[in-house]
């Protein structure tokens, strides 16, 4: 299948590191030194395909010299580099695209009266379709930011009503392999390294293989680009793998991961209570406090088996020689705290 990101128009690229002039303040003295910060810039979005019609294709934001089957579907604030996945991820989990073969070609804005820089924090994703797709769910959170992602974002009601499946069972991952993934994810931080200022998501197989990686100031950014790497290299869904995030897991992130069928999600801090909410309902494992030897399981304590033992929701206990679980812990619903030794 032809991929999409090689059909590409570009010239100098935005940056994903900035220098700045900083002031080091310590006990007694201080100088000046050149410092680097992550880039921040925002990425606009386009849809391109043939003439708009009806009401379904009404822009979600139109702007001036837009022709018909043109629209700005979200406009972001990233890092740049891996924009072009940046952006078919984020139209892949928002059901806008159902797979590569849905997109034509991915390029920079072409706009002979946009500067360089302008025309390379704009991304036009071309669709296979002579009209635009229902744009009408993106109206209410066309804008979104590093710090929050989308704003406004949907509910668990209209994951419902999108008919989202539940993620089957059958990916089961060993309590060391989850250990192992936060040293592995910081260790492949390149730009976190200069800059000290990224989030990064990593995707791993069963086994604790490092599969891909993307950085972005914006953790849920992040993760489109790992899931727009895997649409254009005929990767999805993502059964079978382990998505690692650094900071918090929210909703949208869990949303972004049922949408490309991660059955496992890691972060090494907490979740939020949607995020939870999610996980339970639509059978994710979510995994929080990943960090050193103890890590808490929020939702389908089932994947996370020791080698050689069955499920514990299947023997109704956590682990050999512990306390039986809540019977709500076996449907996802309780936390479960996992401590190194306790297997």
């Amino acid at each position: 299948m032809e991929n999409p990101a090689e059909n590409v128009r570009m010239s100098v690229r935005p940056q994903e590191k900035t220098e700045a002039c900083v002031w080091v303040v310590a006990p007694g003295h201080s100088a000046p030194r050149l410092d680097q910060v992550a880039t921040e810039e925002p990425l606009e979005i386009r849809l391109r395909a043939g003439l708009a019609r009806g009401r379904h294709e009404l822009p979600v934001l139109y702007r001036r010299g837009q022709e018909g089957g043109q629209r700005t579907v979200a406009i972001t604030m990233r890092t740049p580099g891996n924009d072009f996945e940046l952006a078919a991820g984020f139209l892949y989990g928002e059901g806008v695209v159902r797979g590569a073969e849905d997109i034509r070609q991915v390029t920079h804005c072409d706009d002979p009266s946009l500067d360089d820089a302008r025309r390379h924090n704009i991304v036009n994703v071309d669709l296979r379709s002579g009209v635009l797709p229902d744009l009408e769910a993106l109206e209410r959170h066309f804008y979104t930011t590093s710090a929050c992602g989308v704003c406004g974002k949907a509910s668990l009601d209209a994951l419902r009503l999108r008919g989202c499946p539940v993620i089957g069972s059958g990916s089961e991952v060993h309590p060391d392999v989850l250990r192992s993934l936060p040293e592995k994810l910081r260790a492949a931080q390149g730009i976190f390294d200069a800059t000290g200022g990224l989030h990064a998501a990593g995707l791993f197989d069963a086994a604790g293989n490092l599969l891909a990686i993307r950085e972005d100031v914006g953790r849920h950014n992040a993760v489109d680009k790992l899931v727009g790497w895997a649409l254009f290299g005929g990767g999805m869904p993502l059964s079978g793998r382990v998505l690692m995030v650094s900071g918090r897991s929210s909703f949208e992130i869990l949303q972004k991961a049922l949408m490309a069928g991660v059955p496992i999600v890691c972060a090494v801090s907490a979740p939020s209570s949607l995020a939870v909410s999610l996980a339970c309902e639509f059978g994710i494992t979510l995994v929080g406090f990943l960090r050193g030897e103890r890590f808490n399981v929020y939702s389908g304590l089932e994947r996370v088996v020791p080698r050689g033992t069955r499920s514990p929701v299947a023997t109704n206990r956590a682990f050999p020689g512990e306390k039986p679980a809540f019977p709500a812990l076996a449907r996802g619903r309780r936390r479960r705290e996992v401590t190194h030794g306790q297997q």
